[in-house]
């Protein structure tokens, strides 16, 4: 732990680990940014605007990875449809035979209500990655998708910073 706090408190690879970590609880992997960008900026108060800046980006192009992951499964299954040999009605049962969660089924039907302005809650824990996935696959228009994505994001940041910063102790 000392030597993980040694690493954060050096400014420039601090955010670069603030950026990584960032981008890869944007994916489908089950991590949070919270506890490292919160660690840091106690660390080197002095960088809150440029860690805050960091770790949007880094959670923004996470939220585009998943985007695009979602186009890709989807173009995935269109040329399996069109390629394969078996009859369609079998791709289909193949595809639906899996019942989606309820946080995967909710994402689809809050993003095909409401479009690109959904992913201002990308942040959700549990529903905001299938969001930005499901965006993808339906093919919602990508830069605004980003613009939602980086500012619910950046939110999420600031407000979350804003609040539990000034209550942590001083080190």
């Amino acid at each position: 732990m000392q030597s993980l706090n040694a690493m954060l408190a050096l400014p420039y690879l601090g955010l670069g680990a603030i950026f990584a970590i960032s981008l890869l609880a944007a994916t489908l992997l089950p991590m949070g940014s919270e506890p490292a960008l919160l660690g840091y900026l106690m660390l080197q108060p002095d960088m809150f605007w440029p860690a805050l800046v960091i770790a949007t980006i880094g959670n923004t192009l996470g939220g585009v990875i998943t985007f695009w992951m979602g186009v890709g499964a989807h173009r995935a299954l269109e040329r399996l449809r069109h390629e394969s040999p078996t009859p369609e009605s079998a791709i289909h049962g193949f595809a639906d035979s899996q019942q989606p969660d309820r946080w995967r089924s909710r994402a689809l039907r809050m993003t095909r209500h409401y479009g690109p302005p959904v992913l201002l809650l990308s942040w959700l824990p549990l529903i905001g990655d299938p969001l930005c996935a499901v965006a993808g696959w339906m093919r919602l228009p990508f830069w605004p998708c980003l613009l939602f994505i980086a500012l619910g994001k950046f939110a999420r940041y600031a407000v979350m910073t804003g609040l539990i910063l000034p209550m942590m102790p001083a080190l």
